[in-house]
């Protein structure tokens, strides 16, 4: 049993190590800690193996529970995260007291009767024994066991039925850890196996456990994307306090700007509002962009020259934006984005043929493309929060379409087709502004309150906030204007009872109201976290009956004509 135990050991340090070599900063903590213990269990069995009397014994059990009273609780925390449950901060305070209380229990063996009333030490031909009777906190322990595997099992039931967000195969595969304690359990107890089977499951827990967070990491998206782009872009960042105290940076910057290597963490640059003479080399020019920026904060964009040996000059943009703790501003973040190839493709507008032009305007329409992409991107990331509207974006941009191209036959409403391309691009941006709502309240699994409310509410005029930034150097002013309208005004109704500004009537932009009428559409046809979807016949009676209070009555008759359009759409969808 020494060897058989030793291996397992070996093993479970390995896999362990293994994990340390991919670690990263979205690995679970409640994972790591299963990493930490198992290899801990696994050395008390190799070590009880080689007892030679009770009290040795009994202190390698004491090792050995260690884990056992400490890894239901992880894995059972664990698996509330993959799912994305958060519980109160007190409640798990609470779960881990419960376990300490259970191993302060074991710490007594063989000195009070709570856990073991009775324990004797027999060596067999298998290896050493231990025989006992259990006391009352042996059966706590097994019932905290069989509480958690319960509890983790309906979790994972429910996140299955009702949580989109959360993805399949990760609970299939955390099935899996959480049901191989309780397999060990019957194998030892009910089967009666000759030795202790509890490290094999274990150390096959640690395999599993490195599939599932390797898998986990790529389902943070906002790390993800945002390591992505730092790598593929070759963006450079560095972060500064309000004191204009250096906080960090990333490789790229070190490369543009050398003289950050010799600067300390909390070193000042200089002092804020005067010209910084005691700066380092390069970081006198990180003086100007902070001083530019805190005079006029519109004032956040700048160009960086790199030039470098035997090489051809390199063209940096530099942002300047505020750095953020959550919603609370903190410092400064300064952003180098390689801008080379864009500034070279404009010297070949002023230096080449019509044949070289025609290939700028392809890259330029291309640079459009991902423009557009990455709104999108952006659009559909802010909606990933949202546990309640999952393809709102989409299905809403397509009631928008169908809405604009029967106003377009219809000919009454003298639109322009730049108009009416610009409503359908900017459709996807209506819901922008909820990126500054708070994921508790976003995520809510029920109506708001009151107070709520009020808070979701502030996303339409933060959605105009985002796309002024997004847009705010574009040269399609046109669309600029209509995205920021439909952001901010698609929740004001026609008879002024709307937000965020109450506004009437013909006082809200045009492409609002189609937005407004799709968007309710789409609420009313599609399912919530606080409500089933409504037919098609009780969402046709609600919308006909808001033309005049809460729709412009122009619409009525688009609306009508649109309708077998959306309800096909809408069915294909189902």
């Amino acid at each position: 049993m020494t060897t058989f135990y030793g291996s397992l050991f070996l093993i479970s340090v390995l896999l362990t190590a293994w994990y340390l070599l991919i670690w990263h900063r979205n690995f679970d903590t409640n994972i790591t800690m299963v990493f930490v213990l198992v290899p801990i269990a696994c050395l008390g069995y190799f070590f009880f193996s080689r007892s030679r009397g009770l009290w040795e014994a009994l202190a390698y059990q004491r090792v050995i529970y260690l884990s056992g009273c400490y890894l239901s609780l992880f894995i059972f925390l664990s698996i509330l995260d993959i799912c994305k449950i958060r519980i109160n901060r007190w409640l798990r305070m609470g779960l881990f007291l419960m376990s300490t209380v259970i191993y302060a229990s074991v710490l007594t063996i063989g000195i009070r009767t709570w856990y073991y009333k009775k324990v004797s030490f027999v060596m067999t031909g298998a290896g050493p024994v231990l025989r006992k009777s259990y006391g009352f906190m042996h059966t706590v322990y097994y019932v905290e066991i069989l509480a958690f595997f319960a509890a983790g099992l309906w979790v994972i039931f429910r996140s299955w039925k009702k949580r989109r967000q959360v993805p399949r195969s990760l609970l299939l595969l955390v099935v899996f850890p959480e049901s191989l304690s309780v397999a060990m359990f019957l194998i030892v107890r009910i089967l009666q196996a000759p030795f202790d089977v509890y490290p094999v499951g274990y150390v096959l827990a640690l395999v599993l456990y490195l599939i599932i967070s390797n898998r986990i990491s790529l389902y943070h998206v906002n790390e993800t994307v945002i390591d992505s782009m730092v790598r593929e872009r070759e963006i450079g960042y560095v972060s500064l306090d309000f004191k204009y105290r250096y906080l960090g940076s990333n490789h790229m910057a070190k490369v543009l700007m050398p003289q950050l290597q010799e600067l300390a963490v909390d070193e000042k640059l200089g002092h804020p509002g005067e010209r910084m003479p005691g700066c380092h080399r390069d970081a006198d020019k990180l003086c100007h962009y902070l001083e530019e920026f805190r005079e006029d904060s519109r004032k956040n964009t700048f160009v960086f020259t790199l030039h470098g040996e035997g090489q051809e000059e390199r063209f940096f943009n530099v942002n300047v934006n505020y750095l953020y703790n959550g919603s609370r501003k903190v410092g400064y973040l300064v952003t180098f984005t390689d801008d080379t190839a864009n500034r070279r493709y404009i010297r070949l507008l002023d230096h080449y043929n019509e044949e070289l032009q025609s290939q700028v305007e392809q890259k330029t329409e291309h640079i459009v493309r991902m423009h557009d992409n990455l709104i999108m991107s952006l659009a559909m990331m802010v909606e990933s929060r949202d546990n309640s509207t999952g393809g709102h974006i989409k299905r809403t941009s397509e009631g928008v379409r169908i809405l604009v191209e029967e106003i377009q036959k219809e000919g009454r409403m003298s639109l322009s087709e730049e108009f009416c391309r610009d409503v359908i691009k900017a459709a996807p941006m209506h819901d922008l502004g909820k990126i500054a709502v708070d994921d508790a309240i976003l995520r809510k699994p029920g109506r708001f309150t009151e107070e709520e409310y009020e808070k979701m509410k502030e996303h339409a005029a933060e959605g105009a906030k985002v796309i002024h930034r997004i847009l705010l150097d574009t040269e399609d002013v046109s669309f600029k204007t209509v995205a920021e309208n439909v952001a901010h005004y698609h929740h004001e109704r026609w008879d002024g009872c709307g937000y965020p500004e109450g506004k009437r009537g013909e006082e809200i932009p045009f492409e609002a109201r189609i937005m407004a009428v799709a968007d309710v559409y789409d609420a009313l046809v599609s399912k919530r976290v606080y409500k089933e979807a409504f037919d098609f016949e009780k969402a046709n009676a609600i919308i006909l009956e808001g033309m005049g209070s809460q729709f412009d009555p122009d619409l009525a008759e688009v609306y009508r004509k649109a309708r077998p359009r959306l309800e096909a759409f809408y069915l294909r969808l189902r």
